[in-house]
């Protein structure tokens, strides 16, 4: 089991695998959470969007590993652009998780999903507004820690100018063919964390012989050299996945990618159709 950990700028230790719980239903998250975390997963990703909040606050409760040793992290709506709609959120996912606290929550995204690859308005006032609620929720001891996801520079550096506490992760889609890496160091250099959620874009890269051809070089799977190379790139890594199989073998990514071949995969071509999951505003589509 990979079992290294990141630090954010507060001190928090943050462990570097986590299982995503994008697309998982309520109703199996309980279960799916309870078998990644008997198999060494400390590291719980879920959202307000994902409508499983509920399911995974019972799978950590229910796991029989004391609740300080995992990190839960949740994500405000996209749509919650002012202080109190986003106050309320966070009061509400703590409701239906059932715990006392979460170790992280970000804002999903700086625009609301209906806006995303159709407005150029960033709603910079919203989201101060929200992160003002987070900031107050970190005080008030609700959370550990608190950050963003799918904000770019000019996001960051609008939030950047007004937050008192300022982010300490971004949260972004990156994989082999797509990986951000001057928003990567520019968060680095920031001292922001990154994480990357669809490692394994979810599932295209599965069909890209350059990455298939790698990964038999190193005789891992797919998946696995996916992982690992966003682990390469210093991130906290999310795959997502119900299948326990598939959980035990993400885990298994102590192999190291060498630096000629990193830059290779850097340099894959860009997966520009993400097929039936297209229409996914991460991927460009809209909804």
């Amino acid at each position: 089991m990979f079992d290294k950990k990141l630090i954010l700028a507060n001190g928090v230790q943050v462990p570097q695998l986590a299982l995503g719980t994008w697309l998982i239903d309520d109703s199996q998250a309980a279960a799916a959470v309870r078998t990644a975390l008997s198999q060494g997963y400390l590291h719980i990703d879920t959202a307000q969007a994902y409508g499983n909040e509920a399911g995974v606050g019972e799978g950590v409760r229910n796991s029989g590993i004391a609740r300080e040793k995992i990190f839960v992290t949740s994500k405000v709506a996209a749509e919650h652009k002012n202080y109190k709609a986003a106050a309320a959120g966070i009061d509400e996912t703590l409701r239906k998780m059932q715990l006392d606290y979460l170790d992280m929550m970000i804002i999903h995204s700086p625009q609301p999903w209906k806006f995303v690859n159709q407005s150029d308005d960033r709603f910079t006032e919203g989201n101060r507004e929200a992160w003002r609620a987070l900031e107050d929720a970190y005080k008030a001891g609700k959370l550990r820690a608190i950050g963003v996801s799918n904000f770019l520079e000019n996001d960051i550096d609008s939030l950047w100018e007004t937050a008192e506490i300022k982010p300490m992760v971004n949260q972004i889609l990156c994989h082999i063919s797509n990986s951000p890496l001057a928003l990567i160091d520019y968060c680095k250099a920031k001292g922001i964390v990154l994480e990357a959620y669809s490692p394994i874009a979810h599932g295209e890269a599965l069909k890209n012989p350059v990455i298939a051809e790698m990964a038999k070089k190193y005789g891992v799977s797919v998946p696995q050299l996916c992982i690992r190379y966003d682990i390469q790139l210093d991130m906290i890594v999310l795959p997502k996945t119900a299948n326990s199989d598939h959980m035990k073998t993400n885990a298994q990514v102590d192999f190291i990618i060498s630096d000629d071949d990193m830059q290779i995969l850097k340099n894959v071509k860009h997966i520009e159709n993400y097929g039936e999951h297209s229409f996914f505003p991460v991927f460009g589509g809209k909804f």
